[in-house]
């Protein structure tokens, strides 16, 4: 399954089980995105592809098991917590960010934030393993929304993402904090890329 990077709606985590090494969420929903959906769907809550255990009415549940739990932040996840969602891609869909799996790359965190009248930046600080990856004009999926990377500070490990008005209103994005968790997926041409340039550096 794929995903398009463009986030459908926002919903509310309703309920959280944890248990050892699994937990499951409920969502809330809208009508509009549960209509037609099935058990066994595919869905992207924040970048992380996850399928659909049970329906009731608009309420979802997942499971999450122990390797989504150790890579991504959704074992932080608390009830009341908003969420982005989007459903897998269609055949024939319009692709209006880039190819997004769902399987995230690892986590960065918010060190900055800038907000003037017209523009609303974040700053994430990544590890060494993922900063190789980023590009200034790359693209990434942030909590699964596809977007361009602004500038790439590789001394320090930071890169910079520019959100239009309409991504901090459809998404979570707006709400975010210095020092939140998100999770990033690498474009994947951009990975090959970079592995095959670094295996051939290797190899001489």
């Amino acid at each position: 399954m794929v995903f398009t990077g463009i986030i459908q709606e926002k919903a509310r985590i309703s309920k959280v089980e944890k248990l050892e090494d699994f937990s499951q969420i409920e969502i809330v929903t809208s009508s509009e995105f549960t209509e037609g959906i099935k058990v066994g769907a595919s869905v992207s809550i924040d970048g992380v592809c996850l399928t659909v255990t049970s329906i009731n009415g608009k309420n979802l549940t997942f499971d999450i098991i122990v390797e989504t739990l150790n890579v991504t932040t959704l074992g932080n996840l608390a009830i009341s917590d908003l969420v982005n969602l989007e459903r897998a891609a269609r055949l024939g869909d319009e692709i209006g960010g880039h190819i997004i799996s769902g399987h995230v790359s690892g986590i960065v965190k918010i060190s900055e934030i800038k907000k003037s009248t017209n523009n609303h930046i974040l700053f994430l600080e990544a590890n060494d393993e993922l900063i190789k990856y980023i590009f200034p004009k790359g693209y990434i999926s942030l909590n699964g929304i596809s977007l361009t990377v602004g500038e790439v500070n590789r001394g320090e490990n930071t890169f910079s993402v520019y959100l239009i008005p309409e991504t901090l209103r459809i998404t979570t994005m707006g709400d975010k904090k210095v020092g939140d968790m998100i999770n990033l997926e690498i474009e994947t041409q951009t990975k090959n890329m970079v592995d095959l340039i670094n295996e051939m550096k290797e190899s001489k």
